[in-house]
């Protein structure tokens, strides 16, 4: 059992006020006292009012008549003073979802034995925080299947897939979703209304490269489709639009075959960030790139924070709403300004203790899914933790 769990929510509290001190743009969110279980490849657990459920279906795994419950979210951890004045505890680690009794061999619960790798991050800022953002990635990884939340998403966004597979390399963790890349065959996941995006194509080539290599079926596949998205980059292009420097040689001379991709990404053309993404993808595998970036504006530029920088049109940054109701996409764009070297802090941080990422108003959510945790989430069209949210707060803190 953890020997000290109202030390350990302390330091999470101090940690997550100096995130709020520094970034201190926030959301308000419904307080809904509950905690997930199961991340990786394990059975989906909620607690909440003194019950631990399957988060599927419902099933009750265990009640207890509690008179005090405490939640630590950087534990994984949920510490029970029940009405007689016994404790138990729930706690998540890398090899199960266990159940603490004093006097008792911790339970495993069903379902949940699967390895994953959980570091501490002892030696960041932010810690603790994290950790808390780390869990939000990998609880959403279901069947082998990184979606952006598993209760209101039933397949991958491989845009979101992709965020997911930066933050899961660095922990060592990649085993968790490497059969579902394997079986990667379809570029395109088709979740905006059955569209073929553009950018899936760069996507889906970096996630082959996380583990695998040219020789992936779904290599050819990016190879043949991403031929009806190029565009020719005519010299007017660029000759007319005042731009920031891209550094590149003198002596390089003007090629007309100059080819750009061009396509849909949520329901808008994004040429600058769609082109990144497929270069991007190509470099990862080491497949030859005939590809140049547009310098035209893009509001998806800045999405884009990892590669490519220098290769931007500055304009207006995402508006208020946008960041509220999709949060990641102004933490990345916080990313990108600290990768420019300025120091802009936009980004979204929510008024509870758990969880730290959201999403609001998706179009392609079926908000049905909150209704276990409180039907008032699906009036408000708000779904949490989500990963790509998760994944951009916990990319950019780990620096």
């Amino acid at each position: 059992m953890h020997p000290d769990p109202q030390g350990a929510l302390a330091v999470y509290r101090q940690n997550l006020a100096l995130l709020r001190q520094e970034h201190t743009n926030q959301q308000e969110l419904p307080d809904m006292k509950f905690f997930l279980f199961g991340m990786g490849n394990r059975t989906k657990l909620i607690y909440q009012k003194g019950r631990l459920m399957e988060a599927q279906t419902g099933h009750i795994v265990e009640q207890w008549r509690v008179q005090q419950a405490l939640i630590v979210p950087s534990e994984y951890l949920v510490h029970l003073t029940l009405m007689d004045s016994t404790t138990v505890q729930i706690r998540e680690d890398e090899n199960g979802v266990w159940i603490h009794q004093p006097g008792k061999s911790p339970q495993l619960v069903k379902g949940t034995r699967n390895r994953l790798n959980l570091p501490t991050f002892a030696d960041k800022k932010y810690g603790p925080v994290l950790r808390v953002l780390h869990h939000e990635v990998l609880i959403n990884i279901i069947a082998g299947k990184p979606v952006p939340n598993f209760l209101v998403y039933s397949r991958p966004w491989f845009r979101d897939a992709a965020l997911m597979g930066m933050v899961m390399q660095q922990t060592n963790n990649l085993h968790l979703i490497k059969d579902w890349i394997m079986k990667i065959r379809d570029p395109f996941d088709r979740n905006n209304r059955g569209i073929s995006e553009a950018d899936n194509l760069g996507q889906v080539l970096f996630l082959v490269s996380l583990v695998s290599d040219q020789k992936h079926p779904a290599v050819k596949m990016v190879l043949d489709s991403v031929k009806r998205f190029g565009k020719p980059l005519l010299p007017s292009v660029t000759d007319t639009i005042a731009v920031r420097p891209i550094a590149q040689s003198s002596t390089a001379p003007h090629l007309p075959d100059k080819i750009y991709l061009s396509g849909k990404t949520d329901y808008a053309e994004h040429p600058v960030f769609q082109t990144k993404w497929i270069k991007y993808g190509l470099k990862s595998l080491g497949l030859p790139d005939p590809y140049t970036i547009p310098t035209v504006y893009d509001s998806y530029s800045a999405l884009f924070w990892w590669d490519y920088t220098d290769q931007h049109v500055p304009g207006k940054p995402f508006n208020e709403s946008s960041g509220r109701n999709y949060p990641y996409l102004t933490w990345a764009e916080d990313h990108f300004n600290s990768r420019t070297g300025t120091l802009v802090r936009r980004g979204m941080v929510g008024s509870v203790d758990y969880p730290l990422s959201w999403e609001q108003q998706a179009s392609e959510a079926n908000y049905a899914g909150m209704t276990i945790l409180d039907k008032n989430l699906m009036k408000q069209k708000l779904s949490f933790p989500h990963t790509w949210h998760a994944a951009e707060m916990f990319l950019l803190l780990i620096e």
